[in-house]
C-alpha cells in the first residue's frame, strides 16, 4: 500500500517538473502580427536594411540581436527569429514578425495570431536575465525552471503530515 502511494507521488512530482521544464524558456505569450511590403528596403531600428523575407522581428524591449523561438499557438508551428527592430511602446502586440517568419508560422492569411515567445536555450535566457538586471522588464518572464519556488514549511507540514 505504501509503495502505491510512493509511486503515485513520484509520478505526480515528475509531471510537475516536466511541465516546469517545458515552460523554463518561456519569455511571454501574446499577440503577433507581421510587416513587410512598405518597409522592405528601409532601415530598421538597429540600422540594418529590412528584408521582408528574412527571419527577423520587432519587439518593444528585447535587446537587438536576441534570438527567440516564436510558436503559433493555433497551428503549433515554430520559427526562430532575430530581434532587429522596435515596436512602438503603446503597441498592443508583443512581437511583429517579418513576412518571411509569418509565412513559416502560417499567419499570412490571418494577419495576427496568438504566439508563445521563448529563449532558444538556457544560455540565451541567462544573457537576457543579465541584460535586464536592474532594468524594468514589464510583461516578460525571465526565470529558469530549476530556480525553485520556496514553499513555507507550514504549508508543507500541513499536506505531508
Amino acid at each position: 500500500m505504501i509503495f502505491r502511494y510512493l509511486f503515485i507521488w513520484f509520478l505526480f512530482f515528475f509531471s510537475f517538473q516536466a511541465e516546469a521544464q517545458i515552460d523554463s524558456l518561456l519569455i511571454e505569450k501574446g499577440v503577433a502580427s507581421y510587416y513587410g511590403g512598405k518597409f522592405h528596403g528601409r532601415r530598421t531600428a538597429n540600422g540594418e536594411i529590412f528584408n521582408k523575407e528574412s527571419l527577423t522581428a520587432a519587439h518593444k524591449i528585447l535587446p537587438f540581436g536576441t534570438v527567440v523561438k516564436v510558436t503559433n499557438l493555433k497551428r503549433n508551428t515554430s520559427v526562430v527569429v532575430r530581434i532587429n527592430d522596435r515596436l512602438p511602446k503603446n503597441s498592443k502586440r508583443q512581437i511583429d514578425l517579418s513576412q518571411g517568419a509569418a509565412g513559416v508560422l502560417g499567419m499570412l492569411r490571418d494577419g495576427i495570431g496568438n504566439v508563445r515567445i521563448e529563449a532558444i536555450d538556457l544560455d540565451q535566457l541567462y544573457k537576457l536575465i543579465k541584460y535586464f538586471e536592474g532594468r524594468p522588464h514589464p510583461n516578460i518572464r525571465l526565470r529558469p525552471y530549476y530556480r525553485a519556488i520556496e514553499i513555507p514549511q507550514t504549508i508543507t507540514r500541513k499536506f505531508y503530515n
